[in-house]
């Protein structure tokens, strides 16, 4: 029972310093480069802001309920999910719903047991990851995208490295 608990709490730890990390990051996005991109169809750093934040909850959902929240359309979902990014164009909401996402996957995760984190999932799209992967998921995607996040201010000639 002791691994598992240290294994939820190292989770746990990686979903919150993500996070901050990523809210670091975005920071110090100026006002004027937030809708910016570098080509017509890549994603602003609003757009990487609003889908992080908004995945936060859709990973708690994922971990509470061991299924994706797409209802089998896979085409509708993404056009619900693209969607709800775009509605969101301000800091402030970004890191509210962020907050409560994170929130969120930190009571999924202390909610799981080691029959549910040992059990298979089945995604239903021809991808099983492990619970062991999922749990892992919050942390490791808000950090990647920070990283977008870092490329961004690359290409407006931001090469502060900011801590």
């Amino acid at each position: 029972m002791k691994d598992v608990e240290s294994q939820i709490a190292a989770c746990k730890d990686l979903a919150v310093e993500g996070m901050e990390e990523f809210l670091k990051t975005f920071s110090f996005v100026p006002d004027d480069k937030l809708t910016w991109t570098p080509t017509p169809t890549a994603k602003s750093a609003i757009r990487i802001a609003a889908h992080t934040a908004l995945y936060a909850g859709r990973f708690a959902s994922m971990i509470a309920n061991r299924k994706l929240p797409m209802n089998g359309n896979l085409e509708e979902w993404i056009a619900q999910r693209n969607a709800a990014e775009a509605a969101i164009t301000n800091r402030a909401d970004i890191e509210a719903i962020f907050r409560k996402g994170t929130e969120e996957v930190l009571a999924a995760l202390d909610s799981l047991t080691p029959e549910l984190i040992a059990a298979p999932l089945d995604f239903g799209v021809g991808y099983s990851p492990p619970m062991t992967f999922l749990m892992n998921l919050p942390g490791m995607h808000a950090i990647s995208h920070a990283a977008q996040i870092d490329f961004l201010q690359t290409c407006w000639d931001d090469q502060v490295v900011h801590f």
